[in-house]
């Protein structure tokens, strides 16, 4: 599986394909799953924004059963351009479990390097089954709040309504745990108002055109939006838990075995 939109650096995407060849083969994993995060599959890049790629890798089964654990990391050089690393599936699986919402979002990036929908959707599935909601909820928010503490910015406003927009998909699908990763879907599938996502769409054009979008004020609508969904989701402070660890632990521990078998 891959999707790869004619947007990207083609030399880029060439390279970060040479560099997931060479994790596989030097450290001896498979990579079932490797995607884009950051800004570019956020739905919102500039000029200059870097390429953030990451993976999930799988060791063979002897490796996991050694009394002497490996890291459950794999980076490669990091610079101006490249920032590619990866997560062991070992420490994903946990991490999703837990309802780490950035594990998660992985799974529903738009750019994929290279993918095994099969066992994308057996992730996904997984998260549905075991990850908590209200953790997922708390991360977001907090994301969203601790970006809008910093020094305001346009950039950094990016980094409030993304999150923000997550929250409201959350709020939209109640049975669900795993959103979409980029803001344009959030708000599609968030059943906003039109306003909100022409305003959105109006300063995502301008970030893609401007390599410092400065100190400007967001427009009005989206301030709104995102105080709404901050006040809503002071309910995932208090939430109480609602999966049973044993159970989840137990589901989670089957998956990895299969995965790994």
């Amino acid at each position: 599986m891959r999707a790869i939109p004619p947007s990207l650096d083609p030399t880029v995407v060439s390279e970060i394909d040479d560099r997931l060849t060479a994790v596989a083969s030097d450290h001896g994993v498979r990579i079932p799953w490797a995607i884009e995060s950051g800004s570019r599959a956020w739905g919102f890049p500039s000029p200059d924004s870097d390429y953030d790629c990451r993976f999930i890798f799988v060791r063979s089964r002897d490796r996991y059963l050694s009394l002497w654990p490996e890291r459950d990391v794999i980076e490669t050089p990091l610079d101006a351009v490249f920032d590619v690393n990866g997560w062991d599936l070992a420490k994903t699986v946990r991490l999703i479990t837990k309802g780490n919402a950035t594990a998660i979002e992985w799974l529903r990036s738009p750019i994929i390097y290279s993918g095994d929908p099969g066992f994308r959707d057996r992730l996904l599935t997984l998260a549905l089954a075991t990850a908590e909601r209200s953790s997922i909820g708390r991360h977001y928010r907090h994301v969203a709040l601790q970006q809008r503490s910093g020094e305001p910015s346009l950039k950094r406003f990016f980094y409030v309504l993304r999150p923000a927009a997550a929250l409201r998909w959350l709020a939209v699908h109640p049975d669900e745990a795993a959103p979409p990763m980029d803001l344009p879907t959030l708000l599609s599938e968030g059943d906003v108002n039109a306003g909100i996502r022409d305003a959105a769409r109006d300063l995502i054009a301008l970030k893609a055109q401007t390599r410092e979008l400065g100190s400007g004020d967001p427009p009005e609508i989206l301030q709104r939006f995102v105080t709404e969904q901050l006040d809503e989701s002071e309910r995932f402070e208090t939430m109480t838990p609602t999966r049973d660890v044993a159970e989840s632990r137990a589901i989670a521990d089957e998956f990895f075995r299969a995965e790994v078998g």
